[in-house]
């Protein structure tokens, strides 16, 4: 619809060219007024019409390359989720933001600024050159030849001396806006120990970089522009030449003259906006490359493509020969063999860096298994963590990491991210089991209080009570609790630890920690490193 309402928007314009050519022309022969009608009424529908299809044409193009914008939007956060947190990769912080706003929203000039113009200008200059053709048949081999230098060659040229530099510009953005957060986010640290303007330096050579190809990128447009300026003026003189040799054979009027010179002028009108957009065609490239390494990264974890159904009543785990490690790294832990009944808690137990973070996320099927399995044991039967849906796991098991993320609003948004429908009793008693009162009454909005980005407004320890607060709030049978008192004194945590398994008294719970201190004198404990 958007290359129909543009092809009939540039076509009137042109044709009001060609028809307001005719016209001033015909009239300055000095007619009878009805013999112009036709032509006055032409320009007037001409000029209308250019306007509100033009219009209607920038509606359409732009509500279907949002459409497509906003798929390409859901699907790139929705493939990431799958990857995350074992598919990161290299991949920062900032360049993922780019990947997920710039070269998503680069992609919209793939429809509006590219494909769009270059279907409506084919259309019109294959139209126009048919109309000159049964004019002036030379007339309309010329225009073939400069708007086919002008739509071809010129930007052929173009991009041959600016594609490299390009395309070098998406990646560059991407490495810039990393090195930005880096510096943003450590900034304390590093103008501390004195490495700040080292990063700054860093970041500049960085925008510079960029500066660069872009520099180098202008100039390639510049080169084609010329060219297909060159092609204009040299069609409009080798048309003249053609138009007056047929004024001097009397095969062409007054009137047409001005319409061989003036039609050629709007046809490059149009053709003048193929080289700009042709230049851009690597740096979309490298965009859409960018996206689809995200796209069509494989995956961490595999879906079961036909999901078991989800066991019932009260769970348990059951670790079968379990050897847990990143994709791409050494095993962390080997042949873990364990059973945790039905409202057991266990506390895995084990010094940093043994991998009890890593097998956290593998019990939440963040990350596969190097080798063994991990069940779910309900009363009335047993699935593999492999074979459930990501739903019905989610509802089955909850996590509390050790470095949970706190959004940048009130707290009770923060913690009914764990269960959204739960009403203020239960809020409640999920921040006080957290021991998160008294923060609440410290706060002017209680529970409305705003805990800022990355809850910066609140301590650490406090920030680690949030991700508490909601594993109580959840109503998930199973809980893995990785390094649930990081960032507490020995005293909150020990009485954080004592309210938090109380809590959860009757859910099955999986602790996982380096302090052995802190654990009931009565709770099963599974050395790791033994």
């Amino acid at each position: 619809m958007a290359v129909l309402l543009g092809t009939l928007a540039a076509g009137a314009s042109v044709a009001l060219a060609g028809v307001s050519a005719w016209l001033i022309a015909r009239a300055a022969e000095r007619p009878p007024v009805l013999h112009l009608m036709v032509a006055i009424v032409a320009v007037r529908t001409f000029g209308i019409g250019r306007g509100v299809l033009r219009y209607a044409e920038r509606l359409v193009a732009h509500d279907a390359s949002f459409r497509v914008l906003t798929d390409l939007r859901v699907a790139v956060v929705r493939r990431w989720s799958r990857l995350s947190p074992g598919g990161t990769g290299s991949l920062g912080r900032g360049d993922l933001l780019a990947r997920f706003v710039g070269d998503v929203d680069g992609l919209a000039d793939l429809w509006v600024r590219v494909l769009l113009p270059a279907a409506v200008t084919v259309l019109v200059t294959l139209g126009s050159i048919v109309m000159l053709v049964v004019l002036l048949p030379a007339a309309g081999l010329v225009l073939a030849v400069s708007a086919t230098v002008a739509m071809l060659v010129a930007p052929a040229i173009a991009v041959r001396f600016s594609s490299r530099a390009t395309a070098r510009l998406a990646p560059a953005r991407g490495e810039y806006q990393q090195q930005l957060l880096t510096v943003l986010d450590g900034a304390a640290e590093l103008s501390l120990y004195g490495a700040l303007d080292q990063e700054l330096s860093r970041l500049h050579s960085i925008d510079e970089r960029a500066r660069r190809a872009e520099t180098r990128s202008a100039w390639g447009s510049g080169l084609g522009s010329a060219l297909g300026m060159l092609s204009l003026g040299a069609g409009l003189v080798a048309g003249l030449i053609v138009a007056a040799s047929a004024i001097a054979d009397g095969r062409l009027d007054g009137p047409g003259l001005a319409v061989t010179v003036l039609l050629p002028l709007a046809v490059h009108e149009l053709v003048a906006l193929l080289t700009p957009a042709a230049t851009q065609l690597p740096q979309l490239a490298a965009s859409a490359g960018r996206l689809l390494e995200v796209l069509d990264a494989p995956d961490v974890v595999d879906e079961p493509v036909v999901p078991a159904r989800s066991p019932t009543g009260p769970l348990g785990l059951r670790l079968h020969g379990l050897d847990v490690g990143w994709p791409d790294g050494d095993v962390l832990l080997r042949d873990l063999t364990l059973d945790v009944a039905a409202g057991e808690h266990v506390a895995l137990v084990g010094d940093s860096g043994l991998g009890k973070s890593t097998l956290a996320a593998t019990l939440m099927r963040f990350l596969p298994p190097k080798s063994g399995t991990v069940t779910l044991v309900g009363s009335d039967g047993s699935v593999p963590l492999s074979e459930l849906a990501e739903a019905d796991l989610r509802r089955a098991m909850s996590w509390c990491a050790q470095d949970a993320h706190v959004f940048d609003s009130t707290l009770a948004a923060n913690v009914r991210l764990a269960r959204p429908a739960a009403d203020d009793g239960e809020l409640g008693t999920a921040i006080a089991t957290a021991r998160l009162s008294e923060w609440v009454a410290s706060r002017v909005d209680g529970l409305d209080s705003m805990v800022g980005e990355h809850g910066d407004t609140m301590s650490g320890g406090e920030r680690q009570r949030v991700a508490l607060a909601r594993v109580v709030l959840s109503h998930a049978p199973v809980v893995v609790l990785d390094e649930p008192t990081e960032h507490l004194d020995d005293a909150t945590a020990r009485a954080v630890l004592t309210d938090m398994l109380d809590a959860l008294s009757g859910r099955t719970v999986l602790l996982v920690t380096h302090r052995r201190d802190l654990l009931p004198p009565d709770m099963r404990v599974i050395d790791l490193g033994a």
